[in-house]
């Protein structure tokens, strides 16, 4: 039992679970707006819901395994990564492959289930999912490819409840994908140094650190843009907007902790970027509930 366990605790290390918050509002947000348009009601069923979960959480755990496989000879000299289950040992290759084959499975079972836009695009998601870490061994938009994973999301939502990808799911992915990119840049400044060894094509890498700051700030500010348009073009009212704006007010909050002091990425990078997708959930569910 012990032993079950601890490759549980592994499993979970190896996935980053805690980091699924960064996500799976944005999937619900989407999936309440969607639900307002299609019922006029906020509540999508426990079908959507439960289905929708399972997704999101699948698709994660297949994308983290996979990418962690694929930079095991990036990750093995790094020394920020030398705790990580599969680079210690604690967690094989062919465990590995149990866990992403697995995974792909029921991403695509539950997809099925859905719908059949679901189940039509559960491939090529799962093939972007499984591939966009190769981006940073040739090029420096690997920050844009791992936001659009997560902004895929609220796409998601739309399709789940809707069975089509609605206009609003459009700038609410738009907004996920810059934001995500931003703090990925913030959190890439760890990894600077050490990319420059591996000829890896990260923008601190191949920009430096002041440069990596400005666009960071500017996609952070191009996510707060697309998230007021999301609102505008969505049942939601002021309300809404406020979310919108303390989103802005975490984020600059964040831009400040991490120029002020590198060694609080780590802070701003889950701490802060954990609670703008919660706040940003709440507000759009008040909001919804509230008109």
């Amino acid at each position: 039992m012990i032993l079950i366990w601890n490759k549980f605790k592994d499993i979970l290390d190896l996935i980053v679970f805690k980091h699924s918050i960064f996500a799976l509002p944005f999937l619900l947000s989407s999936m309440l707006v969607a639900s307002k348009i299609a019922n006029d009601s906020a509540w999508f069923g426990f079908k959507a819901l439960i289905l929708g979960i399972i997704c999101a959480i699948s698709a994660r755990n297949f994308a983290m395994a996979s990418n962690r496989l694929m930079d095991e000879d990036i990750d093995l000299n790094n020394p920020r990564c030398k705790d990580r289950p599969n680079i210690n040992g604690r967690i094989g290759k062919k465990s590995m492959w149990i866990f992403i084959i697995l995974n792909a499975l029921i991403f695509i079972f539950c997809s099925y289930l859905i719908n059949n836009l679901a189940f039509i695009l559960s491939f090529p998601v799962l093939f972007i999912l499984a591939f966009y870490s190769a981006f940073k061994r040739f090029s420096s938009f690997v920050h844009l490819v791992l936001g659009f994973c997560l902004g895929l999301a609220p796409i998601a939502g739309s399709i789940v409840v809707l069975g089509e990808i609605h206009i609003f799911s459009i700038f609410l992915c738009l907004g996920v994908t810059f934001w995500t990119a931003g703090f990925d840049l913030l959190y890439s400044l760890q990894d600077m140094e050490y990319d420059k060894k591996a000829g890896l094509y990260s923008i601190p890498s191949r920009f430096g650190s002041k440069t990596t700051l400005l666009f960071s700030a500017f996609f952070h500010i191009l996510a707060v843009c697309f998230w007021f348009i999301f609102v505008f073009v969505s049942p939601l009212g002021n309300l809404a907007l406020m979310g919108v704006i303390i989103s802005a007010l975490i984020l600059f909050f964040e831009h400040k902790i991490v120029r002020k002091n590198f060694s609080h990425i780590n802070k701003a990078f889950f701490t802060l970027n954990g609670y703008l997708s919660i706040i940003f959930f709440i507000f759009i569910w008040v909001d919804l509930l509230w008109n």
